[in-house]
């Protein structure tokens, strides 16, 4: 009995060591700027695994967007949550908000930079198979991952939650490489059925691999637990339990699709 229990004990000990770890990981955009990565990944998984990049809301890189890299993590992914406005920064007020991600939006080219950046240190990483990436992002984070996609960035799939449609460079006939799925929240007040209309008709122009979904009765943020508590700021945001799940299950299927490949 004795070597048996030593076995089991060992195992358990194996078994409970083995978690999702993080590592703040710091980094140098193009422009000089420092940024503050945050990684995530199963060290019960051997080998290398596919990379996933997260893009925060208009917020900043907050714990939110962490715990989303957290997730990826859980479901056997290298998960990267990525910086764009600038040493971690993040708020909970939305004029900052518009002022940090005004700043990070003013050139395109300035932003795919800081992207790409946040792109290439996940690739460096041992837990990340560089041949197998894909993208996600909320909010603002939403509206990076589909100008990415638009731009061509060599992505097998990118996902936005109730993220921006609209774009001032728009997708050209055979440059979106990456498969595109938008999580759509059907009462979202931020998005009027005009920019639904152009950014369908610009992906079919553009000859993309998309999908549209649409959640009833979802407000903007539908996916975050910590939208209502903005309310008080006068944004019309809400957290939709049914909506969040539904479309964390459709990117699932997504990514089991494009990496199974």
């Amino acid at each position: 009995m004795r070597p048996l229990l030593l076995s089991l004990l060992l195992f358990c000990s194996a078994f409970t060591q083995a978690a999702i770890q993080t590592r703040e990981m710091p980094y140098t955009g193009p422009d000089g700027t420092q940024l503050i990565g945050y990684l995530a990944w199963d060290d019960a998984i051997a080998g290398a695994r596919p990379g996933v990049v997260v893009v925060h809301e208009w917020w900043g890189l907050n714990d939110y967007a962490k715990r989303r890299a957290r997730d990826l993590a859980a479901l056997g992914y290298s998960a990267l949550a990525i910086d764009m406005y600038g040493g971690g920064k993040n708020t909970q007020h939305p004029d900052d908000a518009k002022a940090f991600m005004s700043a990070a939006m003013a050139s395109s080219e300035a932003a795919k930079e800081r992207f790409n950046a946040g792109l290439e240190l996940l690739k460096a990483q041992p837990q990340t198979d560089p041949a197998r990436l894909a993208a996600i992002g909320y909010c603002f984070g939403g509206k990076v991952v589909l100008d990415m996609a638009r731009q061509g960035v060599p992505l097998a799939a990118v996902v936005s939650f109730h993220g921006a449609l609209a774009t001032a460079t728009p997708a050209m006939p055979g440059s979106v490489k990456a498969k595109v799925l938008v999580e759509h929240g059907a009462a979202d007040s931020f998005i009027t059925p005009q920019q639904i209309s152009d950014f369908k008709t610009e992906m079919d122009k553009a000859g993309a691999d998309y999908r549209f979904v649409e959640l009833p009765g979802a407000k903007h943020g539908f996916s975050n637990p910590d939208a209502d508590a903005h309310k008080g700021h006068g944004l019309d945001l809400g957290y939709q339990k049914a909506a969040d799940e539904r479309s964390w299950a459709d990117m699932q299927a997504l990514f089991q699709d494009v990496f199974a490949k």
